[in-house]
């Protein structure tokens, strides 16, 4: 039997995986997936997360293109943090994210994270907002288990930019809106350690002091 991961180190080595296979994922593992999401913490008790798991290949192709249009000018002319993100690296990702660009297609699983509004909030986007804030914990849990299981993921935006498209393609009700989209599938690449600023630079006591 395989060992189970801690916690900590299941946060701690949750590596953005953006080359991932085309081999399918066992319905089991990615319905355990998104149960996992579902145990997040949400706002009243709402509840509003909704999920959608693309693997029909047509539809996968119309989500890639969507995405392609965006994903082939990333990281051009955008500033490149000196400490966060040295050159190489920023490289790296780049080249990564144009890789998904490209290969979205073929990745196995699209998961779209959706929010299924109350019918009080429909009409308000303020109260949109605050409620669909409930879907990133929920994000963040589907990626811890992804990586618990071996798979990999990353989020993105940028192939949900055109809502109108994407509400079309996905049939969404008026109610419901996607804010996340998270290839999932087996990685080409190995897992290993995040790299993340230091706490001592993330972090203060009370108030920010320099």
């Amino acid at each position: 039997m395989a060992r189970e991961m801690g916690i900590f180190e299941t946060m701690y080595n949750c590596r953005a995986m953006r080359r991932l296979k085309p081999d399918p994922v066992p319905e089991s593992i990615l319905i355990k997936m998104i149960d996992a999401a579902n145990r997040a913490p949400t706002g009243s008790n709402r509840q509003g997360a909704r999920w959608i798991i693309v693997r029909n290949a047509d539809q996968r192709r119309k989500l890639a293109d969507l995405n392609r249009a965006r994903a082939t000018g990333y990281g051009g002319g955008n500033p490149t943090p000196p400490d966060a993100h040295p050159a190489d690296k920023r490289d790296r990702l780049v080249a990564a994210v144009r890789w998904q660009g490209e290969h979205m297609q073929d990745i196995p699983a699209l998961v779209i994270a959706c929010y299924r509004f109350e019918e009080s909030i429909v009409d308000s986007p303020e109260l949109r907002t605050r409620a669909a804030g409930s879907i990133w914990p929920a994000v963040q849990n589907l990626l811890l288990a992804a990586r618990a299981l071996g798979l990999g993921a990353a989020p993105t935006t940028m192939g949900l930019s055109d809502r109108a498209a994407v509400r079309e393609v996905l049939q969404l009700p008026d109610d419901m809106a996607a804010f996340c989209l998270i290839p999932v599938g087996y990685p080409y690449g190995n897992f290993g350690p995040v790299t993340r600023l230091p706490v001592e630079e993330t972090m203060r006591w009370d108030r920010w002091e320099e």
